[in-house]
């Protein structure tokens, strides 16, 4: 088990990661990239919103790209745009290849089409892997036994705990997928005065922190997932520097206590609906 949330290796790509990451999909200010950077958060996500300030911490981060992994998405079900999409993303930041392409949110088998496309721009060294996101935690265990793939996004929080009985129990001993989490905050649903998990519970259904609970801040819900020694890197997606801040706060506090963790599955129960 991992004793400090400091480093991971990255399942088989054997790259070295920081345990947290950052998503460019909420605005996160360019500079506050570079600073999480500098702190050893090195997986940089430019995937679902390729927002302007994170494409300029990229450029601003050209100079480091040896201690970088970049990853960019492609939501596309036409094989034909996925190396274009790869392309482009590219040609914004200058750079010429991406660490991982991410193929998001496939809830069954990505077809051939779109697997042959993401392996013609690996073969054209566009890409070094190749990863895939989805939300069906039972499909993961599968995707990990093959080697379609060298690394699997998925989802799991407090209020979203499936992972825990239906990935990490089945995952294969020995080479594996390098395996990351996210909406570790469950969409700020689990960070939210009792103002907006009313407006969240409205909209989405679940319930309410517990009368008396103290609601948890980003960084308890960072160490709730880092405490799981499966997860190799957890999301962040940050839209301020505070917001950044409160994700390295989690890495300079370290693993839960036990207590800690029972409080955060009690929270979570609650803000489920559970």
């Amino acid at each position: 088990m991992r004793l400090s949330f400091e480093r991971a290796t990255l399942g088989r790509t054997g790259l070295q990661v920081g345990r947290l990451g950052i998503s460019a999909s909420y605005g996160v200010p360019a500079a506050a990239v570079e600073r999480a950077f500098e702190q050893g958060v090195n997986y940089l996500y430019w995937g679902s919103m390729r927002t302007k300030p994170f494409a300029q911490a990229l450029r601003n981060l050209a100079g480091r790209r040896d201690r970088m992994v970049l990853v960019i998405q492609s939501y596309s079900r036409m094989a034909a745009l996925v190396g274009r999409s790869l392309e482009r993303a590219l040609r914004a930041i200058g750079y010429d290849h991406a660490d991982l392409l991410l193929l998001g949110m496939w809830q069954k088998p990505v077809p051939p089409r779109i697997l042959d496309a993401a392996r013609e721009a690996q073969r054209r060294g566009l890409v070094r892997h190749l990863a895939v996101s989805t939300h069906r935690r039972r499909l993961v265990p599968e995707i990990a036994r093959g080697a379609d793939y060298d690394v699997v996004h998925f989802r799991y929080n407090a209020a979203h705990p499936g992972a825990e009985h239906d990935i990490f129990p089945h995952l294969p001993a020995g080479d594996r997928p390098g395996l990351v989490s996210f909406t570790a905050t469950s969409w700020g649903q689990l960070t939210r005065s009792a103002r907006g998990i009313a407006n969240w519970r409205q909209w989405f259904g679940g319930g309410s922190i517990p009368k008396g609970e103290r609601t948890p801040t980003g960084a308890d819900c960072y160490r709730f997932v880092l405490a799981q020694p499966d997860v190799d890197v957890c999301l962040t997606g940050p839209a301020t520097a505070q917001h950044v801040d409160e994700a390295l706060e989690a890495l300079r506090r370290g693993p839960m206590t036990p207590e800690e963790l029972d409080w955060m599955r009690h929270v979570g129960r609650a803000v489920s609906g559970k």
